[in-house]
Formats: structure tokens, C-alpha cells, sequence
């Protein structure tokens, strides 16, 4: 999980560096686009792997509970 974290941050800072680089307006919207695609990737990757981690220590109830919190954080994602 961690791994992954770095890795998010790193492509974050990237993406920083590159639309401060180009100065435009419609390449910096360009790349916050593609930078939507990774931020919930890895916020299910990281909550899979969490989940699979301590799924002997909780309850079926429970893993349905947080699964459900981390699809309703995708659908407000989508919400305009």
C-alpha cells in the first residue's frame, strides 16, 4: 500500500512539474484529466489490498460496509 501511495505522489508531482513546464491552460486541463483516472485507481487498489489484508479479522457485514463507502466516493466523484 505504501509502494502505491509513492507511486501516486510521485505521478501527483509529475503532473505538477509538467504544467508548470508547458504554462498552458489547456495542457494543465489536459493533465488533471488523466490525473482523475489514477487518484481513484489507486484508491481502490489500496482498499483491496487493505481489505484482503484483515479479512479474517472483520465481519462479511463490515467489508460490505466499507466497500460501499469507497463506491459512494466514486459516485460523488462523478457528480456534477
Amino acid at each position: 500500500m505504501v509502494i502505491l501511495r509513492i507511486i501516486s505522489g510521485s505521478i501527483e508531482i509529475t503532473a505538477a512539474g509538467l504544467m508548470y513546464k508547458f504554462q498552458s491552460l489547456e495542457k494543465a486541463l489536459a493533465i488533471n484529466s488523466m490525473l482523475a483516472l489514477v487518484g481513484p485507481t489507486i484508491l481502490i487498489i489500496t482498499t483491496g489490498i487493505g481489505i484482503a489484508g484483515i479479512s479474517e479479522k472483520i465481519s462479511f457485514l463490515k467489508m460490505i460496509c466499507l466497500f460501499s463507502g469507497v463506491v459512494l466516493i466514486l459516485i460523488s466523484l462523478k457528480i456534477k
